[in-house]
């Protein structure tokens, strides 16, 4: 099931007319969206579930509402301008997940590790900090590079507690998310092609999501944890 134009103008136009009286006039334009996307969103997973082993979940569960949480946020513009999904790897020993984006005039894919809990980071710190070698090999491959490039997310200012700032390794170190993202263009979007596409560039980042599950259900001498 393909995204269409239909859903990429609504898309456009809410984020012009953001705003309940436009949104109230144009439900029916937004009901055709989100039943698209639901579409799309089971479509997508089942072909995922040829290269991992996904939680099992409906396209309009992994999808997020369109509504804003304003409570906390100075924009108080009721609605979002584009569509998301998530879909969550099986079992405690595959760890991350995927999430999809779908705006006006971009789309785009991540996936990774967006705010490890505590614990998680320390282990992942801490396999670094004692051979970064294995993780290193996949950051630099030619696939990850061509088609994620460079590993991203907040970083800190200096050496975390306990870890050297003279580590070799150090920028690796500093990082408090491990996130990867793809952008694609609208036409790119829109093309027949893209489930298959999307499916292609998230089984590219398996050999850096089965390692990271490695390390955070194993200590440092390689026992399980659980």
């Amino acid at each position: 099931m393909p995204i269409t134009d239909k859903t990429v103008d609504f898309l456009r136009d809410i984020k012009s007319n953001n705003n309940k009286a436009w949104f109230d006039e144009n439900r029916s334009r937004y009901e055709e969206s989100h039943q698209e996307m639901i579409a799309f969103t089971e479509e997508f997973m089942k072909e995922m579930n040829k290269i991992d082993e996904l939680v099992p979940m409906t396209g309009k569960k992994s999808l997020f509402r369109i509504y804003r949480d304003v409570r906390f946020s100075k924009d108080k513009t009721p609605y979002k301008h584009h569509w998301g999904g998530r879909m969550k790897r099986e079992s405690v020993w595959r760890r991350g997940g995927y999430y999809f984006h779908i705006e006006p005039d971009e789309a785009f894919l991540a996936t990774g590790f967006w705010n490890p809990e505590k614990d998680d980071l320390k282990r992942i710190r801490e396999n670094i900090a004692l051979d970064a070698a294995p993780l290193k090999k996949i950051l630099s491959s030619k696939k990850f590079k061509e088609v994620w490039g460079e590993i991203e997310g907040d970083t800190l200012k200096t050496a975390p507690k306990g870890f050297d700032k003279e580590h070799p390794d150090i920028d690796l170190l500093r990082h408090k998310q491990f996130i990867a993202v793809k952008k694609f263009t609208t036409k790119e979007m829109l093309s027949e092609g893209f489930i298959n596409e999307c499916v292609n560039t998230f089984k590219s980042i398996r050999p850096f999501l089965d390692y990271m599950s490695e390390i955070l259900t194993h200590d440092l001498n390689g026992e399980p944890l659980f």
